[in-house]
């Protein structure tokens, strides 16, 4: 078993190079690599996730899951039947658990030709051994993965383009016996959890409104339109980004587009405790997807760089006022 350190640990890729960021509590600024992994020749990685230890990464491609040692050494691989050749409009995805003893991987199979619909596969982290699978109803493109970081289970959020976006939940218990749950949605985007676990954080996939919900059953504890923002729904949408900034604070990010034309986005917070949005936040970032807040107050922008805190510039809670 490989303990969870109280470290998060992010990827990058870039120049064919798979880089791992260590985020602790008294690194700001701009981040430098802790550790460089190179996938197989031949391989272009989609997504990447790294062991705490930095010793393993585990990344998928458009055919297959591949777990390497930091030497580059080939720990195991799992290809996905059959072999396709569709190179665009599917993403397979993948997280390691909380412990670190299973890794969870998603197949847009639907997308790629293969036949059937798409999967949801747990494999042992270190043997590659399937040890359950999960056959879905969905035709996705994409997804993401969320570990909770209190109980360990992993939610998936399936987006599928115009037919909206789907949420299940994963656990895996001390059996070994893994559980699938489908929450009762395919119009909510999963945003993020909150880092005390007790709930998380959906934004309307007609990009409406933002609501929040109790872990595990999913039950609305409350619900933002964008009118409650001061914004008219004609023109003003609700991105779907932002998360938790920290247990008490959530970040919403709207946006839309001037009368010339030029696309326009911000950031507020939303005060947790009483259910109202709070005020602006300004951020330095020139996507409303480049912000990624990491619930302990700080967050990530572009580079990567992560922001403390105390560099928090609250504006007023509407552009007018």
């Amino acid at each position: 078993m490989i303990p969870a350190p109280p470290l998060k640990v992010i990827t990058r890729h870039r120049d064919g190079q798979i880089l791992a960021y260590v985020i602790d509590s008294n690194r700001f600024g701009r981040l430098e690599p802790a550790a460089v992994f190179r996938p197989r020749a031949g391989d272009e990685v989609v997504e990447s996730v790294i062991r705490p230890d930095l010793e393993r990464v585990v990344y998928t491609t458009l055919n297959g899951v591949v777990c390497l040692t930091r030497t580059g050494d080939l720990v195991w691989a799992s290809d996905f039947e059959l072999h396709s050749d569709v190179r665009h409009g599917h993403r397979p995805g993948c997280a390691l658990s909380l412990d670190g003893r299973t890794v969870w991987a998603y197949r847009p199979d639907a997308m790629t030709g293969r036949g059937g619909g798409d999967q949801w596969v747990v494999y042992d982290a270190d043997s590659g051994a399937v040890l359950a699978r999960r056959e879905l109803e969905t035709v996705g493109h994409g997804a993401g993965h969320h570990v909770h970081p209190v109980d360990g289970s992993i939610y998936l959020d399936i987006g599928e383009g115009q037919d909206g976006s789907v949420i299940l939940r994963g656990t895996a218990g001390a059996d070994g016996v893994v559980e699938f749950v489908a929450y009762p949605w395919s119009d909510r985007c999963l945003i993020g959890l909150a880092p005390d676990g007790q709930q998380f954080m959906t934004v309307d996939h007609g990009q409406a409104d933002v609501a929040f919900h109790s872990h595990p059953s999913g039950d609305v504890l409350f619900a933002l339109p964008v009118e409650a923002f001061r914004y008219d729904p004609e023109d003003t949408f609700m991105e779907w980004s932002g998360g938790y900034l920290t247990p008490d604070t959530a970040v919403v990010t709207f946006g839309g587009e001037t009368e010339d034309g030029e696309e326009w986005f911000r950031h507020h917070l939303i005060d947790m405790r009483t259910g109202t949005f709070s005020g602006g936040m300004s951020v330095e970032a020139a996507h409303p997807y480049d912000l990624e807040p990491l619930g302990d107050g700080s967050w990530l922008t572009e580079g990567p760089v992560r922001w403390s805190g105390d560099s928090l510039r609250v504006a007023p809670p509407h552009p007018a006022g």
